[in-house]
C-alpha cells in the first residue's frame, strides 16, 4: 500500500511567503517605532541563532577536512588556486560595475541635493581606520593571539588559520588524531541537524527582517533612487547568469543545475541580507553535490571573506553613481586607480559589519566625492545588500565546485545521485 503524500510547501516558497508578508507588515506599520522594534528583535534573534551554528560547523568541518587531506603542499596549492580565482572574479566584478556605470550614467539623472540624507556615523569610524590600514595589518590580523577571543568576536580569518593548523597537527599524529576527527565529525553532524531545526524558523525571521526594512524606509523613499537600484540588480543578474555561467562552462560545471540545488539558500541570503544565514546549509549541500569535505570547508568560509562579487559590483557602481551625481568627471587613469583601491580596501574590510558601505566610505574620497554624498544612498543600502549577498553566495558555491574539479576531488556519481534525490524532493 502506497503512502499518501500530502501537499507540502517547500522551504523556498515558505521564505518567499515570509518575504511578501514582511513587505505587507512593513507597509502597515510604516514609521511605527514599537512594531519596528518588535520585528527587529525577532529578526535579530533568528540571525543570532544562525551565527550560533556557523563557527562550530566551520571549525569542525575545516579541521576534519584538512586532517583528511594531511598534505601541507596540497593545502598550499589549493589555497593559492582559491585566492587567485577569488581575486580574478572580484576584479572582474569591479570592472563590470564600472563599465555599466559608464554606459548607463545613472548619476546624471538625479538631483543629489533633493535627496534626503541618512545617518552614517556608525560606519565612519571604521572607514577612517580602513584608510590607514595596509597589507601588513591585514596579514597580521589573520594570526590570532587568542583563538577564544577570535571565536567570541566571530573573526573568520583567524579561526580559519587556527583550524588549518589544528587539522594539519591532527593529521601528523597518526592514529591518535582519529579520536579528534571522529569527535569533530560527530560535532559537525549534530550542528547540521540543529541547522535543519533552525531553518524551520527562516520564514518568520525573513518576515521580520523585511518588515523592518520596509517599515523604516517605506516605498516613497525609493523613488528617487529607483534607477540606480534597477541598474544594480540588472548588473548583478548579468554577472550571475552570464559571467558566472560562462566561467562555470569553462570549468565543465553544470551551473544552472548547481543554482537549482542552492536556490533555497540564495533566497534565504537575499531575504535576510546575511551570507551567514546560508553558510551552514551551503557547506552541507556542496558536500552532498560532490565536492570533497576538505575543499568545501576551506573554500566557502574563505570565500565569505575574499570572494564578495556582489559587493564588488555595488561598490564600483555606487562610486561612479555618486561621482556622476556631483558632476565629477573621472579620467580613465582615475577609474583604473579606483579599481585598484577597491580591490585592496575590500579585502581589508571583509567581515566588518556593513562592510560594503564601509569600503565606499574609505574609497570615495580618493575620487573627490564628498563624504555627505554617501548619506543619500545609505537609506537603500539594506535593499541593495539583499542582492549583493545573494550574488556572493552563488559565487562561493561556484568557486567550491571549480576548485574541487581542478583538484580531481569532485565525485560525479555522488552529484548524479544527489540531483536525482533532490528532484524527488527527498
Amino acid at each position: 500500500m502506497q503512502k499518501q503524500r500530502f501537499f507540502r510547501v517547500s522551504l523556498g516558497w515558505q521564505i518567499i511567503i515570509g518575504l511578501i508578508l514582511g513587505i505587507i507588515l512593513g507597509q502597515i506599520f510604516y514609521q511605527n517605532k514599537a512594531a519596528i522594534q518588535v520585528m527587529q528583535n525577532i529578526g535579530t534573534m533568528f540571525i543570532s541563532m544562525i551565527q550560533m551554528i556557523v563557527l562550530p560547523i566551520v571549525i569542525s568541518c575545516l579541521t576534519v577536512g584538512i586532517a583528511n587531506m594531511g598534505d601541507i603542499k596540497k593545502l598550499g596549492r589549493i589555497g593559492l588556486k582559491t585566492l587567485i580565482y577569488f581575486e580574478i572574479m572580484t576584479t572582474l566584478a569591479i570592472i563590470i560595475g564600472i563599465i555599466v556605470a559608464n554606459v548607463t550614467h545613472p548619476g546624471t539623472y538625479i538631483d543629489i541635493h533633493s535627496l534626503k540624507g541618512s545617518d552614517i556615523s556608525q560606519y565612519t569610524a571604521t572607514a577612517k581606520t580602513a584608510k590607514h590600514s595596509g597589507i601588513w595589518s591585514i596579514l597580521m590580523s589573520i594570526i590570532p593571539t587568542n583563538i577564544f577571543a577570535s571565536l567570541g568576536k566571530g573573526d573568520m580569518l583567524p579561526i580559519i588559520f587556527f583550524s588549518v593548523l589544528f587539522g594539519l597537527g591532527t593529521a601528523s599524529i597518526g592514529k591518535q588524531g582519529k579520536i579528534i576527527t571522529d569527535t569533530l565529525n560527530a560535532v559537525a553532524n549534530v550542528m547540521f541537524k540543529v541547522t535543519n531545526w533552525v531553518m524551520r524558523l527562516a520564514p518568520i525571521g525573513v518576515c521580520a527582517l523585511i518588515g523592518v526594512t520596509v517599515g523604516e524606509m517605506g516605498f516613497n523613499s525609493l523613488k528617487p533612487l529607483a534607477l540606480f537600484i534597477v541598474i544594480a540588480y540588472a548588473t548583478m543578474a548579468f554577472f550571475v547568469f552570464v559571467v558566472m555561467a560562462a566561467v562555470g562552462h569553462l570549468f565543465h560545471v553544470r551551473f544552472y543545475e548547481m543554482f537549482r540545488i542552492i536556490e533555497n539558500e540564495v533566497t534565504l541570503a537575499f531575504t535576510t541580507a546575511s551570507s551567514e544565514a546560508a553558510l551552514p546549509k551551503m557547506m552541507e549541500k556542496m558536500q552532498k553535490y560532490g565536492s570533497s569535505k576538505g575543499i568545501v570547508s576551506f573554500v566557502i568560509p574563505t570565500g565569505y571573506t575574499f570572494n564578495l562579487d556582489g559587493s564588488a559590483i555595488y561598490q564600483s557602481l555606487a562610486a561612479l553613481f555618486l561621482a556622476q551625481a556631483y558632476n565629477i568627471h573621472l579620467t580613465l587613469g582615475q577609474q583604473i586607480t579606483l579599481v585598484v583601491v577597491l580591490m585592496l580596501t575590500s579585502k581589508g574590510m571583509a567581515g566588518v559589519p556593513g562592510a560594503s558601505f564601509v569600503v565606499l566610505l574609505a574609497t570615495v574620497s580618493t575620487i573627490g566625492v564628498p563624504m555627505q554624498g554617501l548619506t543619500f544612498i545609505a537609506g537603500i543600502d539594506r535593499l541593495v545588500d539583499m542582492g549583493r549577498t545573494a550574488v556572493n553566495v552563488v559565487g562561493n558555491s561556484l568557486a567550491t565546485v571549480i576548485i574541487a574539479k581542478s583538484e580531481h576531488e569532485f565525485d560525479e556519481d555522488k552529484r548524479e545521485k544527489y540531483v536525482a534525490s533532490y528532484k524527488r524532493g527527498e
